[in-house]
C-alpha cells in the first residue's frame, strides 16, 4: 500500500475532528480550545493562514496534522493523530517530515509544537527531527502541555 499526504476537504472535517476526539481520551481529556479547534478546523485554521492534512493508506484515511498559525514567522504543529489500525508504519513520521516541508515552503522560519513528555515516542520523532525544547508560556495554551519544542526550518 502506499501513502498519500493530501489537503483538507470539507467533506473530510469530520474525520479531522473524530481521529483527533479519540487521540485526545485516549491518552488525556478535551479541553475547551480543543472543542473550537476541531469543531471549526475550517474557521479556526484554514481561514486565517493554517493547513490540515491527512494521510490515505491506500484507500482509508489513516492520520493527519494541522499547522495553526503561531506568529508571522511560525506554524504551531497541533492534532497530529494516527489511527490505531495503522500505527507502526512510520506515517507520523512521514507527516512530520511532509509538516517541516510545507512550513519551508510557505516561507515560515520556525514550527512550534506543544506536547506531554509521557507520549515517549512522539517526543523521540520530535527530537530526531531535530526540535529543540524551549521554554513555555505560563500558563500553556493547553493543561496537559508539560513541553513546547521549536524546529528552525
Amino acid at each position: 500500500m502506499t501513502l498519500q499526504i493530501i489537503p483538507y476537504r470539507p467533506e473530510l472535517a469530520a474525520e479531522f475532528r473524530d481521529m483527533n476526539l479519540a487521540w485526545l481520551n485516549h491518552y488525556f481529556y478535551e479541553e475547551p480550545k480543543d472543542r473550537e479547534l476541531l469543531n471549526n478546523a475550517e474557521e479556526e485554521i484554514i481561514d486565517r493562514g493554517g493547513a490540515i492534512f491527512f494521510a490515505q493508506y491506500g484507500n482509508s484515511i489513516a492520520g493527519c496534522f494541522s499547522l495553526i498559525p503561531y506568529n508571522n514567522e511560525s506554524f504551531e504543529l497541533g492534532k497530529m493523530a494516527v489511527k490505531e489500525k495503522f500505527q507502526g508504519k512510520k506515517i507520523g513520521h512521514d507527516l512530520l517530515a511532509f509538516s517541516i516541508q510545507y512550513t519551508r515552503e510557505q516561507g515560515k522560519e520556525n514550527l512550534v509544537l506543544y506536547s506531554n513528555t509521557k507520549l515517549t515516542p512522539a517526543i523521540h520523532l520530535y527530537k530526531k527531527f531535530g526540535f529543540k525544547t524551549i521554554e513555555m508560556e505560563n500558563p500553556p495554551p493547553y493543561a496537559r502541555s508539560n513541553i513546547k519544542m521549536l524546529l528552525k526550518v
